[in-house]
């Protein structure tokens, strides 16, 4: 079976994370969205369980889009698994050089792994989790860049007054 992953925090998802995870799911018979907690983004708006469920919840009508979470290395995922591809996606150039060097020591951790980049549709080029969360927690629409479910999941969470995120 050709299994890919696509690993993220996902705090929270976007139209151009759904966008690389269903073009992405395509030439592979499981894709495998990995929610990630990342040290380096210890301030996350939702736990693991908010994402999971929203990222269940974005990806219901999609079979071969399989939800699941890691702490740690990716790389440690992926061989636990056996999985030998992992998917990025890119949104400028600005990412290249970021997700360039990741692969480089991902490949280096794990040899058997590839990465394969993916270009974020040109409507979602410029939005990221962290200017979606800026601009709810100002009262500003996002209408625009994530799924109705996720926009109600974030007006609750700034209404409730949730921190900024850091």
């Amino acid at each position: 079976m050709s299994v890919a992953i696509y690993p993220g925090t996902f705090d929270p998802i976007t139209f151009g994370h759904i966008d690389v995870a269903v073009r992405a799911s395509r030439p592979f018979e499981k894709l495998v969205l990995l929610i990630m907690n990342n040290p380096l983004k210890p301030s996350t708006l939702f736990n693991k369980e908010e994402r999971m469920q929203m990222a269940q919840e974005v990806f219901s009508d999609y079979p071969n889009i399989q939800i699941d979470t890691h702490s740690g290395l990716m790389v440690e995922y992926a061989r636990q698994n056996e999985v030998h591809v992992v998917v990025r996606g890119l949104r400028a150039v600005s990412d290249f050089e970021y997700e360039m060097q990741m692969a480089a020591a991902n490949k280096i951790l794990f040899p058997e792994l590839d990465t394969f980049f993916l270009m974020t549709d040109t409507r979602y080029s410029f939005i990221s989790s962290s200017l979606v969360k800026e601009i709810a927690l100002h009262g500003g629409s996002v209408d625009m860049w994530v799924p109705p479910s996720i926009r109600e999941r974030l007006q609750r969470k700034v209404s409730r007054g949730a921190k900024q995120p850091g």
